[in-house]
Parts: structure tokens; C-alpha cells; sequence
């Protein structure tokens, strides 16, 4: 069996946070693939630190707000500090299906691939919640640059729903981005030759709580991860040709 473990940052989810340790207490009683669970407490300001510790939840806390980026970094540098074999990103809103945590996995288990990512879009009869449209044009945008410049199509360039291996975990405790992580950390393993593919999964939308990206904020969080993704890679491949 790997050793597994779920990364699920989390910004004030007090409604979500015991609906997704019962998703994987569920999943680990009737699978023989055991998951372990980090919850990172981003700050929050509401009850969330309170029901983890409550129900002695695993987790760790950030005293300070830190974002995605920061936050899934720390899940990283535990999964390599305890000599995990996978690193899943997992939502702390209750939108991914633990039920498809096989499929993202299976291409790392068979070394097919170094990260894997669950995608809406590859196959769109898998999820009846495809996000709204200005998400689905920003992200089909995002996933234009990153082929162009990485010669790589990613359906779903902002999906957090992604396995990666030991050695990408590795990699992601040291370096990660903060600003923009999903499409950046995907160029920066493209221009680095890491081996990328999607699997189709199903999404929920939330059921509680507040996304922590805005409808009003679409076109400027496109335009600004272009940007970023453009940078990075001339970045990444100037760091490469160094080594």
C-alpha cells in the first residue's frame, strides 16, 4: 500500500470542515488504500481552529493568513517531512470527490506520471458542476498560454483537486508558488520535463462558506496568472539552463 496523504488547506470552513473528515473517514472504512488527512488552518476567523481541535482533528494552525499558496506549502513540507509517497490537494469546501482519489493517484502508483490532475473539462460528462463562465473562459485562456509556452495542453490549469509523487513533493516543500500556485506550479514542472497528465473527475459546488475567489475578480485573476505564467516560464527554463 502507499502512504497517502491528503492536504486540505482551509480558510474559515466551520461549515465544511467535519463534512470532509467524514468524506475520508468513509472512505478509508470500505477502501483497503488508507488515507491520512492534514487539515492547515489558514488563519481563519471563524470556528474552524475551534472544531479541530474539538474533534482532535489532525491538523496544523497558521497563526497568520498566508493564502493558498502558503498554506498548501505547509501541507507539503509535512507530506515530505513524514515520508509520504503522494501528496493529494484536497478542497476543504466539500466541492472534491474523495470517490475519484484512485483515478488521480493510479498514473503516480504505475510511474506514468509525476502529478496528476482531476479535471472537469477532459470529459464533461463526468461533472454536472462545471463552474461558472467567466471561470470556464478564464481557465480556457490560462490553459491557451500554458500550451503555447509549455507545448502541453492542461484542460484544467486551475483545478486543485492533483496528486503528485515523492519527488514532486519534495520539490513543492522547497518551492511553491504563492501567488497563483495551481497554473504556476504546473509550468514550473512542465519547463522542468516533469510528466503531467489529467484524469477526469466530478466537482460539487460548495455547500457552505465562501469561495475565496470572487466572480468580479475573474478577468483580473486571469490576466494577472498570464502574466505570471509567462514570467515563470522564462524563469524556470533561465534556471534550468544554469544548472
Amino acid at each position: 500500500m502507499e502512504k497517502i496523504l491528503l492536504i486540505i488547506p482551509a480558510y474559515n470552513e466551520e461549515e465544511n470542515v467535519l463534512k470532509v473528515y467524514n468524506m475520508i473517514k468513509e472512505y478509508n472504512e470500505k477502501s483497503e488504500q488508507k488515507l491520512d488527512y492534514i487539515f492547515i488552518n489558514d488563519g481563519s476567523k471563524d470556528n474552524t481552529l475551534k472544531i479541530l481541535e474539538d474533534n482532535k482533528l489532525n491538523h496544523i494552525n497558521l497563526i497568520h493568513n498566508l493564502g493558498i499558496g502558503g498554506a498548501v506549502q505547509t501541507g507539503y513540507k509535512y507530506a515530505y517531512e513524514n515520508n509520504y509517497n503522494i501528496a493529494i490537494q484536497f478542497d476543504g469546501d466539500g466541492q472534491h470527490d474523495i470517490n475519484y482519489v484512485d483515478n488521480i493517484c493510479k498514473p503516480l502508483i504505475e510511474g506514468q506520471a509525476d502529478m496528476c490532475i482531476g479535471t472537469r473539462y477532459l470529459d464533461k460528462t463526468s461533472s454536472e458542476f462545471q463552474s461558472t463562465f467567466m471561470r470556464r473562459l478564464g481557465s480556457n485562456i490560462i490553459s491557451t498560454f500554458i500550451k503555447i509556452l509549455c507545448r502541453k495542453k492542461i484542460t484544467d490549469p486551475t483545478s486543485g483537486f492533483r496528486a503528485v509523487n515523492r519527488t514532486v513533493i519534495q520539490e513543492f516543500a522547497k518551492n511553491y508558488p504563492i501567488e497563483y500556485p495551481e497554473p504556476e506550479s504546473t509550468v514550473c514542472l512542465l519547463v522542468n520535463k516533469y510528466i503531467i497528465q489529467e484524469v477526469p473527475v466530478s466537482m460539487n459546488e460548495r455547500t457552505g462558506g465562501v469561495s475565496s475567489i470572487r466572480l468580479w475578480k475573474s478577468i483580473d485573476y486571469m490576466v494577472k496568472v498570464v502574466l505570471a505564467i509567462i514570467i515563470d516560464s522564462i524563469s524556470f527554463r533561465i534556471k534550468r539552463r544554469k544548472k
